[in-house]
C-alpha cells in the first residue's frame, strides 16, 4: 500500500529476491509508474503490477508504505481483507516538530496498528529503519542492510525475514511486537542525525561484530 519512495524501495528488494508485487496507491497513476518501472528489476519470475485500494486482490504480506496514521486508516478501510494476512508497517510515528515521537511513551506505531486491525492479521514491524534510498541497492557503505523485525508470530515474521533476506539484506529478529517501540526510537536518532552528520538519507543503522 503506497507507490512511494519507500513503497518503491522495498518493492524493489522484494521482485529482486523473486517475489512478486502489487502496487496499490490513492493515486492509480503512481501505481502503475512504480509497476512499469520495477518490472525490469523482477527475477526469477517475480511479476510486477498495480492496483486500486476498492479492487486490490491482497497477496500474503501487505506492506503499509505509507504514515503513521495513514496505516491505521488503511487498516481500518481494509477491514477483513486483512484477516489472515502479514501486515508489515514501515511508519516512524514523528510528531509535527519531527524531533520526538507522536505515540505515547507504551506504544508504538506497530501496536497502535494491531489494535486497530481486522482480528485475525499478523502485525510486524519492518523497514522503517531502512532509508528509500538505501533500499534500492540493499546497502548502505558497502555493507548489506540490516532489516529490524519485531512482532508476536513467528510464522509472520519468517514470511518477513525470507523477503528481506532474498533481496539481498540481513534480517535481525528483535523480538515480540512491542520491540518496535525501541526500533521506531532507534530511527527517530537516525533520522535526527542526518543533518549533523551530513548523510543526506544515506546512512544505515548497521550491527557489527
Amino acid at each position: 500500500m503506497g507507490a512511494g519512495n519507500m513503497g518503491r524501495g522495498i518493492g524493489t528488494r522484494a521482485v529482486a529476491g523473486g517475489h512478486s508485487v502489487t502496487f496499490v496507491d490513492a493515486n492509480p497513476e503512481v501505481a502503475e509508474k512504480a509497476a512499469a518501472d520495477l518490472k525490469a528489476s523482477a527475477k526469477n519470475g517475480a511479476t510486477v503490477s498495480a492496483s486500486s485500494l476498492g479492487d486490490a486482490v491482497l497477496g500474503d504480506v501487505v506492506v503499509l508504505a505509507v504514515w503513521y496514521g495513514t496505516n491505521i486508516e488503511i487498516a481500518k478501510q481494509l477491514g477483513a481483507k486483512l484477516a489472515g494476512k502479514v501486515v508489515v508497517d514501515i511508519a516512524n510515528p514523528l510528531n509535527s516538530t519531527y524531533d520526538g515521537l507522536a505515540t505515547a511513551p507504551d506504544s508504538s506505531s506497530a501496536e497502535d496498528l494491531a489494535r486497530a486491525i481486522a482480528a485475525g492479521a499478523y502485525v510486524v514491524k519492518a523497514f522503517n529503519t531502512t532509508f528509500a534510498g538505501t533500499l534500492l541497492t540493499g546497502e548502505a557503505g558497502g555493507q548489506k542492510l540490516d532489516v529490524f523485525i519485531a512482532g508476536d508470530d513467528a510464522d509472520a515474521k519468517a514470511k518477513v525475514s525470507q523477503i528481506v533476506t532474498d533481496g539481498g539484506m540481513r534480517a535481525i529478529d528483535a523480538g515480540p511486537l512491542h520491540r518496535a517501540r525501541q526500533i521506531e526510537s532507534m530511527q527517530l536518532l537516525q533520522i535526527v542525525l542526518q543533518g549533523t552528520l551530513g548523510t543526506n538519507w544515506g546512512s544505515a543503522i548497521k550491527i557489527l561484530g
